[in-house]
Formats: C-alpha cells, sequence, structure tokens
C-alpha cells in the first residue's frame, strides 16, 4: 500500500531508536555519578594530554554531549541524531583503540554505531512514507 511503512520495519525502527536513544541518556548521566562504571579510565591517554580541562570536567561534557544526542533520537529528528549518535560512537571506538585496551569495546561500539546508520536509514524510508500520506504542501514532489 502506498504511503505505509511496513510493520515489520516499525518494529525493528522503535527497537533502534527507542535503545540508540535511551542508551546515550543513561551512559550520558551516568558520566555524572559513574555508577555504571568509572567512565574517566576509557578516556585515552593521547586525549587526556591534548585536551585542556581535567579528565571529570572532559567526561561531564561528554555526558552532556551524549545526553543531547539521546534526546534527539527520541525526537522528530531521528534520522539527523541517528547519524550524529554513529559518529559519536565511531569517535569512542577511536579513543578506545589508541588506549591501547579495550578492542572488545571498541568492537562493540563499531557495531552500535552500524545499528545507528541502520536507524538513519530507515528513518529516511519512514519520513518518506508519511510524506506520501500526508496532503503535498507544495515544496515536496511526490513520486
Amino acid at each position: 500500500m502506498k504511503g505505509t511503512f511496513d510493520k515489520r520495519l516499525n518494529a525493528a525502527w522503535w527497537a533502534l531508536r527507542i535503545g540508540l536513544g535511551a542508551g546515550p541518556i543513561i551512559v550520558g548521566l551516568d558520566k555524572f555519578f559513574n555508577q555504571i562504571v568509572n567512565w574517566e579510565m576509557y578516556l585515552s591517554p593521547l586525549a587526556t594530554r591534548v585536551v585542556p580541562v581535567s579528565t571529570a570536567t572532559f567526561m561531564h561534557a561528554v555526558g552532556v554531549i551524549e545526553i543531547i544526542a539521546g534526546i534527539v533520537v527520541l525526537s522528530r529528528f531521528t534520522k539527523l541524531g541517528s547519524y550524529v549518535v554513529m559518529l559519536w560512537l565511531l569517535g569512542i571506538s577511536i579513543n578506545l583503540l589508541t588506549t591501547g585496551m579495550f578492542f572488545d569495546l571498541a568492537m562493540r561500539d563499531v557495531e552500535l554505531a552500524v545499528a545507528a546508520f541502520a536507524l538513519s536509514q530507515l528513518s529516511a524510508v519512514r519520513e518518506d512514507k508519511i510524506a506520501l500520506r500526508e496532503p503535498s504542501s507544495g515544496l515536496r514532489a511526490t513520486a
């Protein structure tokens, strides 16, 4: 049916959206409390030499960015937010690789970045299908 998003893809979209939206919010908040883990241990020595603030301050800034990224994923800007989360996760992976440790976590974050990319693509299709259902405003061509 023209203009509808397949229910099977819709379930995948919601699962990715909730996971990739809530995850960054939860770990972003924990950057202030260190209840899940002491996040500072994951910061590369290379980064600590370059960053002009304390490790704790830097991790708080990271937490704020993660919280914002998660909120954007859960907002109506899911596609944009998922690209931000994807790039952020790739950056985290690079940081982890430069520690000389945590290769397993770096790989996990690359896989999560792939999931964020999948969410961006599902969001693009979903947005197109929703646009086809709405009356044309003259700004968007429908085929």
